[in-house]
């Protein structure tokens, strides 16, 4: 079996903890995550001023390569609806039937894409103006899709994309050796 890989995206005005908390844990669930940058440099520059080093720019991927897609929120969602080539790789990942997480603000990014409707969802309290149907539990899974509220479910957000993607088992391992 070949190892699984999440495609994240990053951009400046990340919120740090939604992208390093899920980033950490996939990794110590031996999942390769490769760190897109959508602002044309390999270096983004995060809400809180953390410089974030992208492995690859979005004009050199390939979607087939990878088992999901991870989308991190913050300030930056904004640059991302605005941008567009985001919510078409939502398309093209959901449509896929592989599995999307967003969190915070970004599930206004999977809106943006139209996968959001008759699906259970949440998201940081600033996105509910438009996203009037978002629940209020900490994630919530739906198919293919998770979402999550924000910085402080970063961790629960990160623990169930391990699980839904590696298994139950390993996201329990992982959750005791972080004592979570």
């Amino acid at each position: 079996m070949s190892k699984v890989c999440v495609l994240c995206v990053v951009t400046d005005g990340v919120e740090e903890i939604e992208l390093v908390a899920p980033v950490d844990l996939l990794r110590r669930a031996d999942v390769e995550v490769v760190l897109v940058s959508m602002n044309g440099k390999l270096t983004v520059t995060g809400s809180h001023g953390l410089v974030i080093q992208a492995d690859i720019q979005v004009e050199q991927i390939d979607a087939d390569g990878f088992d999901a897609l991870l989308l991190p929120g913050g300030p930056g969602v904004a640059a991302l609806r605005k941008d567009g080539r985001a919510a078409e790789m939502v398309r093209t990942f959901a449509g896929g039937g592989k599995l999307v997480g967003a969190i915070c603000a970004a599930p206004l990014v999977l809106h943006d894409a139209g996968i959001l409707d008759g699906k259970r969802h949440t998201a940081h309290q600033t996105a509910r103006q438009e996203l009037t149907a978002a629940m209020d539990d900490r994630v919530v899974v739906d198919g293919n899709l998770v979402t999550s509220r924000g910085a402080g479910t970063a961790v629960d957000f990160g623990l169930r994309l391990v699980e839904e993607l590696v298994g139950s088992g390993e996201a329990a391992r992982i959750s005791a050796a972080i004592m979570a």
